[in-house]
Order: C-alpha cells, then structure tokens, then sequence
C-alpha cells in the first residue's frame, strides 16, 4: 500500500469507518424501500422501527440479557407479527389498511415501553431515535484479521442479504408488487414474497437502528425511494437511483452535520428530503417543473393553432364570397388577436408562426398564411368540422352545442384519426352547419408543433 495512502486512511479512519456505517445502512434501507413505496406501504418501516422495541423487551424477559442474537431474534420476529397483524386488521376487521397499521405499530409501540419500564431494561431512548452514529467507529470487535466497528459486523451481513434476495426473487417482487392478483394467476405467491420482504425489512431496521437510529431509518427506507419513483418508471432504474440518493444523503448529511455542529441522523434525514424536494421540482417527466413546461408548450400550440385557424376560416369565406359584413373577416392582425384573445401567450404565438413561415404579416398589419400554414389549417378544420359531423350522428346534441366541444377537440385530432371518422361518416362533405369539410392533406401535418 502506497505511504500516502497509509497515511490518508490511518488519519481518517474513524470518519471513513462512521460514514462507511452510514452508506451501508443507507443503500440497505433504499432497495428495500423502492418495494415498499410501489405497495404503498412506505410507512410500514415506520411501524416496523417503532414496534421492535417490543421485541427487544421481550427478548431481555426471556433470555435476561440485552446481546444481539436474541435482540435481533425477537426484533425480527415483532416486525413479522406487525406486517401481519396489519394485514389480518385490513382484510378480516375491514379497517383501512393505513389505520390498521397505525393501530398496531403504536398499540406494540407502547406495549414496549410499558415491559421496558416495568422490568427496568437499561435501554438509551435516544440511541434508539437519533442512533449514535458518531460513536460507532469506537465500538470496535475483532474481524477480518483487524479491529472493525461493531455496527459494520451487523450491518454488511443485512446489506448481503437484501442484495441476495432482491437479484434473486427479482421477477417475483416485480410483478407481486405491480399486481398481487396476477402474481397469484401465475403461480407467485404474493403473500409468500409480501412476508419475505417485510422479515428483510424488519432485519435491515433492527441491523441499522443501533447505529443510525429510527429516524433515518424510517427517512431512508421512504424518501430515497419516493424521489428515484419521481425520476424514473423503470424498476431497475428506480432502485439504482433511490441508492445513489440514500448514498449522497448519508455522506453529505454526515459533513454538514460536523460543519453545523448537529445531530448526524437529523441531518442525513434533511438531506434526503432536500433531493426529494429538488426530484418533485425537477424530475423530467413527473415534476413540477416539467409538467409547466408541458402546459405552456400545450398553450402556445394551441394558441397558434387557433390563430391558424381563424385566418384560414377567413380565406375560405373570401374564396366562397361570402357576405363580409354577416361574418365579418380577421384581415389584420389586430382582428386576428382580438378573435382569439389579446395576450402574452397569442402575441408569443404570431412570432413562432411568423419564425416557422407559416404567417406572413405585411407592414400594414395585414396577414395571410403561407402554403405550409393554409395545410395546417384545412387539417385544423378538417377535424373540427369532422367532429362535429360525428357529434350530431351519435349524440342527440343541439346544434349550437357542437362547435365547442369541436373547438378543443380539433387540436388533438390526427390525419389517422380524421381518416378513421371521415370513414365512420362515409366520408361527408359537409358539417352539420352546412360548412364544406376540407379534403385531406396529402402532406402530414407536421407543423403542428408550438
């Protein structure tokens, strides 16, 4: 081993050793937490990490010692007894099955508080909510040919076990939590792989809690995940992400956290809900951000739709010769926007179609559409005046009912969809209004776009 490197990890070793124990914990805590959140179920590691205080009490009664095996023994088996007594509550009580949980996991909650008091069990309360993850590289035991903190001995073994049994049950967790009901069909049992995830559930939190305490726990098992559902649709993906996030949060929560003087586990929890946070503002197709985006595209193409529209409408009438001053024509641009609507999203709306050369604007304020602009337009009243055929055909609508809903219909009509009704139609000429329907454009209607 380089001298330097020596040098770096014996100067360092108690932090690496602590945030080690934090990134284990954390990356457990997401896998897992990526099949809870799809269930709906993210708050069973809450109930999960508050009931094993039960099982720690009942554990010290039978054995009269507080050592890991039978602590972790009676944890493990107080988790499975509260995933079970939720579903029993949910299916056969016919209690909601959030209410359900809440009435378990507080009901063994306080169960463990009442044995722990009552037999004087020398547990720290707070070592249990905040952990003592500054303190874990200290606790140290033989391993490994070297000296490696206690927590490290507990936890690695819990992280090779959910790796184990994600890649291995992999398919089966996919579709039992996607469907139980076809995992059933097809030959899955989903309450098999349901109780199988919540005794790794409950081994992971029972490994963790010593270390890094309830609160990140439960932060962990939910938030990464929560935000990599945001990111991504895809399972393989989402588990990936919610471990880089759990992995960030735990590093950057624990420097922050030496910077500001504060609790580690409180501020690895804040960190994870910061990335949360940011994932519902900034997730590419599920967030905040995106979908306003979304809606102002949708705005401005519809606005240049209409305004493609409303022009086109006045050329056809021009070109029939019908009487000006029965529906008077939208010759400027003024008349144009005033028919539409004057505002900022309209006026943006005249400068893509100008920049797209479907409009043309004279210095006068006269406007005409181009060719590539009046075949965007006979396809916009193609498929108004074909809906509006198919309305008066299909539905007992009055007349003056029809041109609204065609109005915001006609937007999202196609050249295959207008084929298909004109089809359903047997092609009609005209709309119920006595409108000429255009013919179909033998150009797709690309320009379609805003």
């Amino acid at each position: 081993m380089p001298a330097w490197l020596y040098s770096f990890l014996t100067e360092y070793r108690i932090e690496l050793w602590t945030v080690a124990v934090a990134v284990v914990s954390a990356a457990a805590c997401a896998i897992l937490g990526c099949f809870l959140v799809l269930r709906r179920m993210s708050l069973m590691g809450d109930a999960i990490s508050h009931s094993v205080l039960a099982g720690v009490a009942g554990a010290y009664l039978l054995t009269g010692q507080l050592s890991a095996g039978p602590m972790l023994a009676g944890a493990v088996a107080v988790g499975l007894l509260t995933a079970a007594l939720t579903q029993t509550l949910h299916r056969f009580g016919r209690v909601p099955e959030d209410s359900s949980m809440g009435v378990v996991f507080t009901s063994l909650f306080a169960l463990g508080v009442v044995v722990v008091s009552g037999v004087n069990v020398h547990l720290d309360t707070d070592c249990v909510l905040f952990g003592k993850l500054e303190f874990v590289a200290w606790h140290t035991v033989p391993a490994f040919g070297t000296y490696v903190p206690f927590a490290v001995v507990s936890l690695l073994p819990a992280f090779g076990l959910t790796l184990a049994f994600v890649l291995f049950l992999w398919k089966e967790l996919k579709i039992a939590s996607f469907d139980p009901l076809l995992a059933t069909a097809m030959g899955v049992s989903a309450g098999l792989i349901h109780y199988l995830l919540m005794s790794m559930v409950a081994l992971v939190t029972v490994a963790s809690l010593e270390a890094v305490g309830a609160i990140v726990v439960v932060a962990m098992l939910i938030v990464p995940a929560a935000a990599a559902h945001l990111l991504t649709d895809r399972l393989g993906w989402m588990v990936g992400l919610a471990v880089v996030i759990g992995v960030v949060s735990a590093v950057a929560g624990w420097y922050l956290a030496r910077w500001l003087n504060t609790s580690a586990a409180g501020m690895m929890a804040v960190v994870a809900g910061g990335q949360f946070t940011a994932a519902v503002f900034l997730a590419p197709r599920h967030g905040l951000v995106s979908r306003w985006v979304a809606n102002a595209r949708l705005a401005l193409r519809i606005a240049c739709e209409d305004i493609v529209g409303i022009i086109y409408r006045r050329e056809e009438r021009q070109a029939a010769g019908e009487d000006a001053t029965v529906r008077p024509a939208a010759s400027t641009l003024a008349d144009c926007l005033a028919a539409r609507g004057d505002g900022p999203i309209a006026r943006l709306a005249v400068l893509l179609l100008k920049r797209r050369e479907l409009l043309l604007v004279a210095p006068g304020g006269q406007v005409a559409l181009t060719d590539r602009g009046r075949r965007l337009g006979r396809s916009l009243v193609r498929s108004h005046r074909l809906w509006e055929a198919y309305l008066d055909q299909n539905f007992d609508l009055p007349a003056d009912h029809l041109h609204e809903p065609a109005e915001r219909i006609e937007h999202f009509i196609g050249p295959e969809l207008q084929e298909q009704l004109a089809e359903a139609l047997r092609s009609p000429e005209r709309d119920p209004h006595g409108s000429t329907i255009p013919p179909s454009s033998s150009e797709p209607t690309a320009a379609r776009s805003g």
